[in-house]
């Protein structure tokens, strides 16, 4: 099976549209006093939220393309019979979803084959969406305005960038504390704007290179179309466009290079 442009708009509009669906549920317990967190088996923590709204989406997925695969942070993978896979993390950024922090989006992808084509990210207490589809551009929505193309920035080197991350404490995890430290010191400012905000910094082109030593699947299958279409690179550590590799970062081809030296093993 092959997917013509019409055909992905479509699927690209139905993204849109179930992350601005589950927006309501997960702002109705965004900064709630009597929010309750669980600790999962990897004890990163999840919320009532997290789960509502991935149930949500995957029941309206399966409604509307009921062959098409499904794999999520929070339940079981639903295997179809079709070629497309749906890819969700309801909320990426649950801790600062947790501690009343506006930067979590909904991320939903989803593959054709073994290609990303095409990805949301959907900000509900920014009010923000950013999405894209393969050869139909990226493109923020903000509020009641109109779409606007965007694009990675034009900084020529890594001593003008802005370098985010998620986690400081990840690297150390993987034994590369030694790389954030690089990136802290050859960059013009450091910040950890992360999850998948600071990816869309990297795809809007106010933030130079965002970089993760630890992500999964849900983390990065809506993020790599984005990126891309922005006219920016998301790449593992060995720069190839993978999303299972376990880790990965997002910059502009002008400082590719310069992030995967520092990055290299």
């Amino acid at each position: 099976m092959t997917m013509d442009s019409e055909q992905l708009q479509e699927r690209l509009e139905f993204a849109r549209e179930i992350a601005r669906h589950v927006a309501d549920e997960i702002l109705r317990y965004y900064r709630a006093d009597d929010l309750e967190v669980e600790l999962k088996g990897d004890s990163s923590p999840v919320t009532l939220a997290d789960r509502n709204a991935e149930q949500l989406l995957r029941e309206r997925i399966a409604e509307r393309y009921p062959d098409d695969s499904i794999l999520g942070e929070e339940f079981d993978d639903r295997v179809g019979s079709g070629s497309c896979r749906w890819i969700l993390d309801p909320i990426d950024g649950t801790k600062s979803f947790i501690h009343g922090v506006p930067l979590f989006g909904t991320l939903i992808g989803m593959q054709h084959e073994t290609d990303c084509l095409l990805g949301v990210c959907h900000f509900p207490a920014l009010d923000e969406m950013y999405f894209a589809g393969r050869g139909l551009g990226a493109w923020q929505h903000k509020g009641d305005k109109e779409p606007e193309r965007i694009r990675v920035s034009k900084t020529a080197s890594l001593d003008e960038a802005l370098f985010c991350s998620s986690s400081v404490t990840g690297w150390a995890e993987v034994g590369r504390r030694d790389a954030f430290e690089d990136l802290c010191e050859q960059t013009r400012v450091a910040r950890t704007w992360g999850d998948c905000y600071g990816y869309m910094l990297v795809a809007s082109g106010r933030g130079d290179v965002m970089v993760d030593p630890q992500l999964n699947e849900w983390d990065c299958a809506a993020i790599l179309p984005i990126v891309t279409e922005a006219g920016g690179e998301f790449l593992d550590w060995k720069g190839k466009a993978k999303i299972d590799s376990g880790n990965g970062f997002a910059t502009s081809p002008t400082l590719k290079d310069a992030v995967l030296t520092i990055l290299a093993d």
